[in-house]
């Protein structure tokens, strides 16, 4: 089951959510609001898995209130405005909607959520220290102190070990949730490192032990936590 909650100022767009949301029975709607700092402290009082959420409101936008929210749930963007999306994807949204959007086309963006809930429940490191990474056809298990850094390419992700490289069909929100948080940390929109492979810290860059990385500029609040 997934949890949510949807937000947007127009109260037609949400009754047209809440029709569709009521046909899908692995999502479970726990509110619905107008007002975008009600939904925050709704979030304060209660974690939800996914945000169905609105770009263009009078308060604030959809881009502003992700990024204000600490460690936040999966993000599904609904608007009418497209221009928007590249930055949406920046922001690992796992769906972009244009209003007005077909039942199907919202089911499709609800089972890409499930999937990714799916991944992080299933896909953690086991007891042993190690993930198994699919590449191919193959489910290569691999102990995650090997893992220098993982780096987005297109459609997949390299995981770059000291002695080879895997590649696998992922996203690198997909990666993020499967590397433990504890252990690795988002440093660019295309990286994700190795805390303990981690030799020198710049001010726009990372290195891993000899390979220099980017700091995104989003990402530079949680990299300068490493050395705290």
């Amino acid at each position: 089951m997934i949890t949510a909650i949807a937000i947007d100022d127009e109260p037609i767009a949400l009754t047209v959510i809440k029709a569709h949301a009521e046909k899908i029975p692995f999502l479970e709607i726990k509110g619905f609001f107008t007002n975008a700092f009600e939904a925050m402290d709704s979030l304060h009082r209660e974690t939800v898995d996914l945000l169905l959420l609105d770009i263009k409101m009078p308060d604030v936008s959809g881009i502003d209130f992700i990024k204000s929210v600490p460690n936040p749930p999966m993000v599904i963007f609904t608007t009418a405005y497209p221009e928007h999306a590249v930055q949406s994807f920046e922001l690992d949204a796992i769906d972009y909607l244009l209003k007005p959007f077909s039942f199907p086309r919202f089911l499709k963006a609800c089972n890409k959520a499930r999937e990714q809930l799916e991944l992080k429940k299933n896909s953690g490191a086991g007891n042993d220290g190690a993930i198994f990474i699919k590449s191919g056809y193959e489910q290569i298990r691999v102990p995650l102190s090997d893992i220098l850094y993982a780096e987005s390419s297109g459609n997949y992700m390299q995981f770059v070990l000291a002695d080879k490289k895997i590649t696998s069909r992922l996203t690198v929100s997909e990666a993020e949730t499967l590397l433990p948080p504890a252990l690795f940390i988002r440093i660019h929109r295309s990286y994700i490192v190795a805390k303990n492979h981690v030799s020198k810290i710049e001010k726009s860059s990372v290195w891993v032990q000899k390979t220099e990385l980017p700091i995104g500029a989003s990402y530079a609040g949680a990299v300068a936590k490493i050395i705290l």
